[in-house]
């Protein structure tokens, strides 16, 4: 007679889980937003500082790399930094993504938006 209710019952845990699911979620974008990579080029002559997200926040030069000359290798440098910048932001996010998956019992390789 009560059979309806477990169905009921069911879909409360669902809604539950998926609010706890979106509760993490914003968390994760949140630590995502803060969290701080560097990438580097040259040996370390030029960093470049991102958000796990990918957004640029700092850019640091050595200034022994400043010659007129060497204009074009300087701009290269500088683009390779920010792209290492952004493949670790993306590493981390799908190391921070991978995690949370884990935690909730997801199946591997399941792809979170994030």
């Amino acid at each position: 007679m009560f059979k309806g209710l477990g169905g009921l019952g069911d879909m409360a845990k669902m809604m539950k889980a998926a609010q706890e699911m979106q509760g993490k979620m914003a968390a994760l974008q949140e630590t995502l937003a803060t969290t701080l990579v560097t990438g580097e080029s040259g040996a370390g002559l030029v960093k470049a500082t991102a958000t796990a997200k990918g957004t640029l926040t700092a850019l640091d030069i050595d200034p022994s790399i400043f010659n007129a000359e060497e204009k074009e290798v300087v701009e290269d440098l500088i683009l390779a930094a920010i792209k290492d910048a952004q493949e670790k932001a993306m590493e981390k996010t799908k190391e921070e993504t991978r995690k949370l998956t884990e935690e909730m019992g997801l199946p591997a390789g399941m792809d979170l938006p994030v």
